[in-house]
């Protein structure tokens, strides 16, 4: 750049020093352009010889201003010299030769420390600015790459990019890396942040990146979407604050290391139905650390199941694998699975937990979580397996909803085998909401915020317990290795959380403010839209108010009386009689005649009345 400067500089200094002496030395334009040429060609290889065509930053020295000076006096006398030479048949006269080496010398000085200064300049604010590598160079990554360009407080430093066709390409100004560069870079260019702006990657393909960039020694960021928000026009970068799970939770997330697990799990041959859903696919990541010697992993869902399976097979290479697609239902086949494998423990994770969706259908919901429950219970009682461990749920606790009686059903059919059984324990494990479950808050108000709003709660006062998904398999796992039979273990969920809180935070801390009667002029909305059906304003935990303690402070040991074999029997007889019916009216009088429920009229009436 500096060298193209120069080049004007000449140019600029030459007809300046005909202009101050103003003595028309010089026979038309056609003859002053011919005149320089030589002048130009001289100086040119002097200015690469000496590097005064690069930008100096640490200071123009006492040589370099004696190098400007050399050029400038050659410069001169070539000019002066070249009208005897015949070709150029000019006349220059030594005033105008000694003027021009003036103008222009005082020129190049002033240009070169104007130019330093410049980069200083722009290289101290680059610098001041927190460096990003964007992980993804596709339309998002390149909306990302122009909105950091405004930004006072973060720069895009390079993209990363999987995609072989774009490595080398500079796109949006910026060069495309290779994943493999980016430790590399981390390092050279001092990067503080990654951010993965690839919207439309699959799960798997997300998890396995944000695995791979664990290790690169700064921050890393996954964004659900930043297409939405740059083309809103909105600031970008406090979109970039990640949920902190301990501000929902109003606690320290639980992430001890649990070596207990690790000796009971491992070597064994392990089964985990409803492997595909939020709960049972972290069960099988959570159990490859304990290097069972069999992972069966057992969902109707052909795609979650596929899913986890590939992520598993790539996570534990050498692991032996069993992904079977089917139901819990389907008794032949839990059976064939249970006894072809050989399996010694089962998590019975297969529910459906979506309370609304299994309200409108409630048989699907009682055939899959109870008579499904049963069939892999006594399957793997009759199989000697020896330890059974059922995911259940607050819900299952006075419920208010066909999906927490269903789960209450699942627990007494549990119950019931424990005391009818010699080799296999059985277990039950309750806990609350999950941190970013499918179908959970965080999900849903995250997608709602990067619409816009409004953010949708259903009462003002309605409360839950919390733990994130890896708090609450940990303590699972955990607390499969305490039961000693028919133990119903219930997890310490802390203080329940205001679901109003939650929304507020999440809007607050993605850069947003609440729009409400203190602030009209907010960002947005909580909008309070009634509790759906069978939903409760207030979960509990405990059935009754016996409590023993476990091994470990988070894991509590419940004292719960249950049906008995006989009892149990009739009401499965009953329930299976109105799943094959179809007859809902029938299902709902088995509910009200086994499972102690609560009318979610009277939970509201509770809150008021206190």
């Amino acid at each position: 750049m500096m060298f193209a400067i120069d080049l004007i500089i000449m140019g600029l200094a030459f007809f300046g020093a005909d202009l101050l002496l103003a003595n028309g030395a010089i026979d038309g334009p056609g003859n002053s352009i011919l005149l320089l040429l030589p002048a130009i060609l001289t100086a040119s290889l002097l200015i690469r010889a000496f590097g005064l065509h690069q930008a100096r930053l640490k200071g123009f020295s006492i040589q370099g201003v004696a190098e400007v000076w050399a050029v400038s006096l050659m410069l001169g006398a070539t000019a002066y010299a070249a009208q005897f030479v015949p070709p150029f048949a000019a006349t220059l006269s030594l005033s105008n030769a000694i003027v021009f080496t003036m103008v222009y010398f005082v020129m190049a000085i002033c240009s070169r420390i104007i130019m330093r200064e410049m980069v200083l300049n722009a290289y101290a604010k680059a610098n001041s600015r927190k460096k990003v590598l964007i992980y993804g160079a596709g339309q998002t990554g390149q909306q990302l790459a122009t909105a950091l360009l405004m930004d006072e407080e973060f720069t895009a430093v390079a993209f990363i990019d999987d995609n072989t066709a774009l490595r080398k390409m500079t796109i949006s100004g910026l060069k495309v890396h290779a994943p493999s560069d980016i430790e590399r870079l981390v390092k050279k260019d001092r990067i503080d942040r990654v951010v993965l702006a690839m919207p439309s990657v699959s799960e798997f393909n997300r998890l396995r990146i944000l695995k791979s960039l664990k290790k690169v020694g700064c921050e890393v960021l996954a964004v659900p979407s930043f297409a939405e928000m740059v083309l809103k026009g909105s600031n970008i970068v406090p979109k970039l604050q990640p949920v902190d799970m301990s501000m929902i939770l109003g606690r320290q997330k639980f992430d001890d290391d649990m070596p207990e697990c690790a000796v009971a799990y491992r070597g064994r041959r392990i089964l985990v139905t409803g492997a595909g859903g939020s709960i049972g696919s972290e069960l099988c990541r959570q159990l490859l650390s304990c290097k069972p010697d069999c992972l069966v992993m057992l969902d109707h869902s052909e795609l979650a199941l596929y899913n986890i399976s590939r992520e598993v097979e790539e996570l534990a290479r050498g692991l032996h694998v069993v992904p079977v697609l089917g139901s819990v239902t389907d008794a032949t086949l839990v059976v064939d699975l249970l006894t072809s494998n050989e399996i010694d423990v089962v998590f019975h994770a297969a529910a459906y937990k979506h309370v609304p969706l299994v309200e409108q259908n409630a048989l699907q919901g009682l055939n899959n979580n109870v008579i499904g429950t049963r069939v892999v219970a006594e399957a793997a009682r009759n199989a000697g397996v020896e330890r059974f461990v059922l995911v259940s749920s607050d819900k299952a606790v006075r419920p208010t909803s066909t999906m927490g009686a269903s789960k209450r059903l699942a627990e007494m059919v549990v119950q019931d085998l424990a005391t009818r059984s010699t080799k296999t324990q059985f277990s039950m494990v309750r806990f609350g909401n999950v941190l970013g479950s499918s179908g959970s808050v965080i999900p849903l108000f995250q997608d709602q915020i990067r619409r816009g709003g409004p953010v949708t709660v259903t009462h003002d006062n309605v409360t839950r317990y919390f733990m994130t998904i890896s708090e609450a398999v940990r303590l699972v796992l955990l607390a499969g290795t305490f039961t000693r039979g028919g133990d119903v273990f219930v997890l310490d969920m802390g203080k329940p959380v205001l679901i109003q809180n939650v929304a507020r935070q999440m809007i607050e801390g993605s850069g947003f403010t609440v729009r409400d009667d203190e602030n009209p002029d907010g960002d947005i909305e909580i909008k309070f839209i009634g509790l759906r059906p069978g939903e409760k304003l207030h979960e509990e935990l405990l059935i009754g108010s016996d409590m023993l303690t476990t091994p470990h402070p988070k894991i509590l040991r419940a004292q719960e009386g249950h049906p008995s074999e006989i009892e149990v029997a009739n009401l499965l007889a009953e329930l299976r009689k109105a799943v094959d019916s179809r007859n809902e009216g029938q299902a709902s009088q088995i509910i009200a005649k086994w499972v102690e429920t609560v009318d979610a009229d009277q939970t509201k009436r509770d809150t008021v009345n206190t």
